[in-house]
Protein backbone atom coordinates (compact mmCIF):
# COMPACT_ATOMS: atom_id res chain seq x y z
CA UNK A 1 0.00 0.00 0.00
CA UNK A 2 2.42 2.26 0.86
CA UNK A 3 4.62 1.96 -2.48
CA UNK A 4 1.19 2.12 -4.23
CA UNK A 5 0.85 5.93 -2.40
CA UNK A 6 4.09 6.86 -3.74
CA UNK A 7 3.49 5.82 -7.20
CA UNK A 8 0.22 7.46 -6.60
CA UNK A 9 1.70 10.99 -4.91
CA UNK A 10 4.59 10.45 -7.82
CA UNK A 11 2.01 11.18 -10.39
CA UNK A 12 0.48 14.50 -8.47
CA UNK A 13 4.12 15.88 -8.37
CA UNK A 14 4.94 15.42 -11.95
CA UNK A 15 1.74 16.51 -13.08
CA UNK A 16 2.75 19.76 -10.96
CA UNK A 17 6.11 20.61 -12.91
CA UNK A 18 5.76 22.79 -15.90
CA UNK A 19 8.56 21.27 -17.53
CA UNK A 20 10.14 17.78 -17.80
CA UNK A 21 13.25 19.18 -16.83
CA UNK A 22 12.08 19.14 -13.37
CA UNK A 23 9.91 15.88 -13.37
CA UNK A 24 13.14 14.14 -11.81
CA UNK A 25 12.89 16.91 -8.91
CA UNK A 26 14.55 16.35 -6.58
CA UNK A 27 17.74 13.98 -8.34
CA UNK A 28 19.94 14.96 -5.24
CA UNK A 29 20.25 15.54 -1.47
CA UNK A 30 18.21 18.38 -0.02
CA UNK A 31 19.24 20.61 2.82
CA UNK A 32 16.83 21.46 5.36
CA UNK A 33 17.79 24.98 7.06
CA UNK A 34 16.52 25.42 11.04
CA UNK A 35 17.02 28.77 12.08
CA UNK A 36 17.89 27.36 15.79
CA UNK A 37 19.41 25.17 17.68
CA UNK A 38 18.76 21.31 17.71
CA UNK A 39 16.48 19.73 19.79
CA UNK A 40 13.50 22.34 19.82
CA UNK A 41 10.20 21.74 18.17
CA UNK A 42 11.36 23.03 14.80
CA UNK A 43 13.76 20.71 14.47
CA UNK A 44 11.97 17.65 15.79
CA UNK A 45 8.92 18.31 13.44
CA UNK A 46 11.36 18.64 10.73
CA UNK A 47 13.33 15.30 11.34
CA UNK A 48 9.70 13.64 11.27
CA UNK A 49 9.72 14.25 7.92
CA UNK A 50 13.28 12.73 7.21
CA UNK A 51 11.85 8.79 6.58
CA UNK A 52 8.72 10.07 4.72
CA UNK A 53 10.79 12.77 2.43
CA UNK A 54 13.62 9.63 1.30
CA UNK A 55 10.35 6.93 0.62
CA UNK A 56 8.69 9.20 -1.51
CA UNK A 57 11.93 10.58 -3.43
CA UNK A 58 14.64 8.04 -3.10
CA UNK A 59 16.54 11.13 -1.74
CA UNK A 60 18.12 12.69 1.34
CA UNK A 61 17.22 15.22 3.87
CA UNK A 62 19.58 16.61 5.48
CA UNK A 63 19.26 18.96 8.56
CA UNK A 64 21.30 21.92 9.40
CA UNK A 65 21.31 24.77 12.05
CA UNK A 66 21.76 28.48 11.26
CA UNK A 67 20.64 29.65 14.94
CA UNK A 68 20.98 32.94 16.17
CA UNK A 69 18.43 36.22 17.59
CA UNK A 70 15.12 34.08 17.54
CA UNK A 71 15.33 32.85 14.27
CA UNK A 72 16.29 36.09 12.18
CA UNK A 73 19.53 35.33 11.95
CA UNK A 74 18.40 32.82 9.47
CA UNK A 75 15.30 34.35 8.09
CA UNK A 76 17.79 37.19 7.07
CA UNK A 77 19.85 35.06 5.02
CA UNK A 78 17.73 32.92 3.56
CA UNK A 79 17.54 34.61 -0.09
CA UNK A 80 21.69 34.46 -0.24
CA UNK A 81 20.86 30.73 -0.76
CA UNK A 82 20.34 29.35 -4.67
CA UNK A 83 16.63 29.46 -5.57
CA UNK A 84 17.53 25.85 -6.90
CA UNK A 85 14.96 24.06 -4.80
CA UNK A 86 17.81 22.39 -2.62
CA UNK A 87 17.90 24.29 -0.14
CA UNK A 88 14.63 25.04 1.94
CA UNK A 89 14.14 26.40 5.60
CA UNK A 90 12.27 26.37 8.36
CA UNK A 91 9.86 29.53 9.43
CA UNK A 92 8.11 30.09 12.73
CA UNK A 93 4.56 32.18 12.84
CA UNK A 94 4.57 34.98 14.61
CA UNK A 95 8.18 35.07 14.53
CA UNK A 96 8.36 36.07 11.02
CA UNK A 97 5.65 38.55 11.44
CA UNK A 98 6.34 40.04 14.59
CA UNK A 99 10.04 40.44 14.35
CA UNK A 100 10.08 42.44 11.38
CA UNK A 101 7.06 44.77 12.79
CA UNK A 102 9.18 45.32 15.83
CA UNK A 103 12.31 46.50 13.39
CA UNK A 104 15.75 45.38 13.14
CA UNK A 105 16.29 41.94 12.27
CA UNK A 106 17.65 42.61 8.80
CA UNK A 107 14.70 41.05 6.89
CA UNK A 108 11.22 42.19 5.82
CA UNK A 109 7.99 39.71 6.13
CA UNK A 110 7.65 40.01 2.34
CA UNK A 111 11.47 38.90 1.93
CA UNK A 112 10.14 35.15 2.85
CA UNK A 113 8.64 32.87 0.24
CA UNK A 114 6.43 30.37 2.48
CA UNK A 115 6.00 27.34 0.63
CA UNK A 116 4.00 25.32 2.90
CA UNK A 117 2.87 25.36 6.75
CA UNK A 118 2.59 22.02 8.01
CA UNK A 119 1.54 22.06 11.40
CA UNK A 120 1.11 24.52 14.73
CA UNK A 121 1.34 23.91 18.33
CA UNK A 122 -1.76 25.01 20.08
CA UNK A 123 -1.96 27.28 22.74
CA UNK A 124 -2.14 26.09 25.86
CA UNK A 125 -2.86 27.67 29.51
CA UNK A 126 -1.55 25.66 31.96
CA UNK A 127 -1.15 25.22 35.69
CA UNK A 128 0.50 22.86 38.19
CA UNK A 129 -1.52 19.93 39.01
CA UNK A 130 -1.77 20.80 42.73
CA UNK A 131 -3.60 24.50 41.58
CA UNK A 132 -6.30 25.63 43.18
CA UNK A 133 -7.91 26.00 39.50
CA UNK A 134 -9.70 23.34 38.40
CA UNK A 135 -10.99 24.81 35.59
CA UNK A 136 -10.44 27.56 33.03
CA UNK A 137 -13.89 28.97 34.87
CA UNK A 138 -12.31 29.11 38.03
CA UNK A 139 -9.72 31.10 36.84
CA UNK A 140 -11.45 33.61 35.01
CA UNK A 141 -13.16 34.29 38.03
CA UNK A 142 -10.79 35.33 40.33
CA UNK A 143 -8.95 37.02 37.46
CA UNK A 144 -11.94 39.38 36.71
CA UNK A 145 -12.52 40.03 40.81
CA UNK A 146 -8.77 40.71 40.48
CA UNK A 147 -7.08 42.77 38.10
CA UNK A 148 -3.38 41.67 37.51
CA UNK A 149 -3.28 39.60 40.13
CA UNK A 150 -2.72 36.88 38.36
CA UNK A 151 0.73 35.60 36.76
CA UNK A 152 1.97 33.70 33.84
CA UNK A 153 4.96 33.13 32.33
CA UNK A 154 5.98 32.56 28.64
CA UNK A 155 8.97 32.35 26.85
CA UNK A 156 9.99 36.19 25.73
CA UNK A 157 8.04 39.80 25.17
CA UNK A 158 6.05 39.63 22.28
CA UNK A 159 6.15 35.74 21.79
CA UNK A 160 3.37 33.72 20.63
CA UNK A 161 3.42 32.86 24.45
CA UNK A 162 2.79 36.51 25.23
CA UNK A 163 0.55 36.97 22.01
CA UNK A 164 -1.47 34.42 23.52
CA UNK A 165 -1.81 35.89 26.78
CA UNK A 166 -3.11 38.97 25.18
CA UNK A 167 -5.74 37.84 23.20
CA UNK A 168 -7.10 36.16 26.20
CA UNK A 169 -7.19 38.63 28.44
CA UNK A 170 -8.85 40.68 26.08
CA UNK A 171 -11.74 38.14 24.98
CA UNK A 172 -12.23 36.89 28.42
CA UNK A 173 -12.74 40.29 29.77
CA UNK A 174 -9.78 40.12 32.55
CA UNK A 175 -6.29 41.54 33.08
CA UNK A 176 -3.58 39.01 34.04
CA UNK A 177 0.05 39.80 34.58
CA UNK A 178 2.37 38.34 31.94
CA UNK A 179 6.17 37.36 32.81
CA UNK A 180 8.87 36.88 30.41
CA UNK A 181 11.28 34.11 30.59
CA UNK A 182 14.16 34.00 28.26
CA UNK A 183 12.93 30.47 27.27
CA UNK A 184 10.34 28.08 27.18
CA UNK A 185 12.56 25.64 29.53
CA UNK A 186 12.75 28.75 32.89
CA UNK A 187 9.10 29.25 32.06
CA UNK A 188 8.32 26.28 33.24
CA UNK A 189 10.60 25.59 35.90
CA UNK A 190 8.49 28.94 37.02
CA UNK A 191 5.70 27.00 36.77
CA UNK A 192 6.51 24.10 38.77
CA UNK A 193 8.28 25.85 41.64
CA UNK A 194 5.17 27.93 41.88
CA UNK A 195 6.43 30.95 42.00
CA UNK A 196 3.74 31.99 39.38
CA UNK A 197 0.12 31.41 38.90
CA UNK A 198 0.56 29.16 35.54
CA UNK A 199 2.33 29.44 32.03
CA UNK A 200 1.14 29.97 28.51
CA UNK A 201 2.61 27.02 26.91
CA UNK A 202 1.70 24.73 23.98
CA UNK A 203 0.94 21.46 23.87
CA UNK A 204 3.66 19.50 22.79
CA UNK A 205 5.37 21.18 26.34
CA UNK A 206 2.39 19.98 27.84
CA UNK A 207 2.64 16.63 26.72
CA UNK A 208 6.27 16.13 27.86
CA UNK A 209 5.65 17.39 31.21
CA UNK A 210 3.05 15.05 32.12
CA UNK A 211 0.79 15.08 35.41
CA UNK A 212 3.00 17.70 36.72
CA UNK A 213 0.82 20.02 35.14
CA UNK A 214 -2.95 20.68 34.40
CA UNK A 215 -3.88 22.51 30.98
CA UNK A 216 -7.36 24.43 31.68
CA UNK A 217 -8.02 24.61 27.88
CA UNK A 218 -6.30 24.37 24.35
CA UNK A 219 -6.25 26.73 21.46
CA UNK A 220 -7.51 24.19 18.74
CA UNK A 221 -10.25 24.00 16.39
CA UNK A 222 -11.67 20.55 18.20
CA UNK A 223 -9.98 18.35 21.19
CA UNK A 224 -6.93 16.40 20.33
CA UNK A 225 -6.47 12.63 20.94
CA UNK A 226 -3.71 13.43 22.94
CA UNK A 227 -6.07 15.31 25.46
CA UNK A 228 -9.43 14.17 25.38
CA UNK A 229 -10.32 15.57 28.60
CA UNK A 230 -8.87 18.60 28.03
CA UNK A 231 -11.44 21.27 26.87
CA UNK A 232 -10.49 23.58 23.62
CA UNK A 233 -11.06 27.46 24.44
CA UNK A 234 -13.85 27.71 21.38
CA UNK A 235 -15.78 24.87 23.90
CA UNK A 236 -15.78 27.88 26.75
CA UNK A 237 -16.96 30.62 24.72
CA UNK A 238 -13.62 32.14 24.01
CA UNK A 239 -12.86 32.24 20.24
CA UNK A 240 -9.21 31.74 20.45
CA UNK A 241 -7.61 29.63 18.23
CA UNK A 242 -4.15 29.10 17.00
CA UNK A 243 -0.29 28.73 18.25
CA UNK A 244 3.13 28.90 17.14
CA UNK A 245 2.85 27.92 13.20
CA UNK A 246 5.79 26.12 11.61
CA UNK A 247 6.10 25.57 7.71
CA UNK A 248 8.82 25.80 4.79
CA UNK A 249 10.24 28.75 3.04
CA UNK A 250 12.50 28.66 -0.09
CA UNK A 251 14.61 31.55 -1.16
CA UNK A 252 13.01 34.41 -3.50
CA UNK A 253 15.14 33.19 -6.84
CA UNK A 254 13.25 29.84 -6.68
CA UNK A 255 10.66 29.71 -9.77
CA UNK A 256 7.03 29.41 -9.15
CA UNK A 257 7.08 25.54 -10.31
CA UNK A 258 9.82 24.89 -7.99
CA UNK A 259 7.91 26.17 -5.55
CA UNK A 260 4.49 24.33 -5.79
CA UNK A 261 6.20 21.12 -6.23
CA UNK A 262 7.78 21.48 -2.94
CA UNK A 263 4.41 22.21 -1.56
CA UNK A 264 2.86 19.72 -3.25
CA UNK A 265 5.50 16.88 -1.86
CA UNK A 266 5.87 18.29 1.64
CA UNK A 267 1.54 17.50 1.46
CA UNK A 268 1.95 14.75 0.38
CA UNK A 269 3.98 14.20 3.68
CA UNK A 270 1.57 16.24 5.60
CA UNK A 271 -1.54 14.02 4.76
CA UNK A 272 0.29 10.80 5.26
CA UNK A 273 -1.98 8.89 8.60
CA UNK A 274 1.42 7.54 9.58
CA UNK A 275 2.85 11.09 9.78
CA UNK A 276 0.08 12.52 11.59
CA UNK A 277 -0.07 9.71 14.03
CA UNK A 278 3.48 9.99 14.83
CA UNK A 279 2.59 14.24 14.89
CA UNK A 280 0.09 14.12 17.08
CA UNK A 281 1.39 11.76 19.25
CA UNK A 282 3.87 14.88 20.22
CA UNK A 283 0.96 17.14 21.04
CA UNK A 284 1.47 18.86 17.56
CA UNK A 285 -1.97 19.45 15.20
CA UNK A 286 -1.32 18.49 12.08
CA UNK A 287 -2.48 21.25 9.31
CA UNK A 288 -2.37 21.35 4.81
CA UNK A 289 -1.55 24.99 3.85
CA UNK A 290 -0.86 24.78 0.75
CA UNK A 291 1.64 27.80 -1.73
CA UNK A 292 -1.85 28.57 -3.72
CA UNK A 293 -3.69 29.57 -0.08
CA UNK A 294 -0.56 30.97 1.25
CA UNK A 295 -1.18 34.46 0.37
CA UNK A 296 -4.40 34.67 1.97
CA UNK A 297 -2.93 32.61 5.14
CA UNK A 298 0.12 35.17 5.75
CA UNK A 299 -2.73 38.31 4.70
CA UNK A 300 -5.04 37.19 7.99
CA UNK A 301 -1.91 36.45 10.22
CA UNK A 302 0.12 39.60 9.43
CA UNK A 303 -3.44 41.03 10.58
CA UNK A 304 -4.02 39.34 13.88
CA UNK A 305 -0.86 40.39 15.44
CA UNK A 306 -0.37 43.66 13.89
CA UNK A 307 -3.51 44.19 15.89
CA UNK A 308 -2.31 42.80 18.91
CA UNK A 309 0.86 44.43 19.10
CA UNK A 310 -1.05 47.87 18.44
CA UNK A 311 -3.04 47.18 21.75
CA UNK A 312 -0.13 46.11 23.22
CA UNK A 313 1.51 49.33 22.46
CA UNK A 314 4.45 48.64 20.94
CA UNK A 315 3.91 49.91 17.44
CA UNK A 316 3.18 53.38 16.49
Amino acid sequence: MRKLGAIAIGGILTAAFASAALADFPSRTVTYVIPFNPGGASDETARMKESFFTELTGQQLVISYRPGAGGAVGWANLNDYAGDGYTIMGVNLPHIITQPLLGGVGYETDDIVNIHIFHYTPHALVVRSGSEFETLEDLIEVASSNPGALTFAGSGSHSANHLAQQAFDQLAGVTTTYVPMSGAAPAQAALLGGHITGAWLDTASVARLGDQVRMLAGAMEERISLFPDVPTFTELGIDLVGGTHRGVAVPQSTPPELRTAWSELIAAIATDPEFIEKMEAGGYVVTNIRYEDMDAFMSDRIQDYTNLLEQMGVLN
